[in-house]
């Protein structure tokens, strides 16, 4: 399975927290995949959380069950934060988040340049393959995110 993909739960999912969810894959190696709900907003903004309480509003998805104590971003400007790591489609994984958190105070980035996540999913090696084998995921061939 490669990065940069996205997956949507199918209705064996239902009644379950990934009911109605889509994910995109933002890291898949040996051992295991990682990836973000895109389509659950927090219902805070990063301004709303004491850290950053000096930074303009901006959104917030809920990404996952897993770590929900830390923020997770991709973006699609790597011209502007360093260290991401690219996930394909242009999309890349983290980097700096102090310049990330600057650009956007300053209007640089909006929400169509950087996408910032409260926890994320997360699959041991083999684990999402068998889970989309037994058709609890369908890949989606033609999605966006920003």
């Amino acid at each position: 399975m490669q990065t940069g993909i996205f997956i949507h739960s199918t209705p064996e999912l239902d009644g379950s927290i990934f009911e109605k969810t889509v994910i995109f894959i933002a890291e898949h190696n040996a051992k295991g995949a990682l990836g973000f709900v895109t389509n659950q907003p927090y219902p805070r903004g990063l301004n709303e959380l004491e850290e950053f309480r000096h930074v303009k509003a901006f959104p917030l998805l809920l990404g996952g069950p897993v770590d929900q104590e830390h923020l997770y971003f991709i973006h699609r400007r790597p011209e502007l934060i360093s260290g991401g790591v690219a996930v394909g489609g242009g999309v890349y994984l983290g980097g700096d988040f102090k310049t990330a958190v600057d650009l956007i105070n300053n209007n640089t980035l909006t929400g169509r340049d950087i996408k910032i996540f409260i926890g994320y999913c997360g699959w041991d090696a083999g684990e999402l393959e068998a889970e989309i084998e037994e058709g609890s995921w369908k890949i989606l061939e033609a999605a966006t995110l920003f």
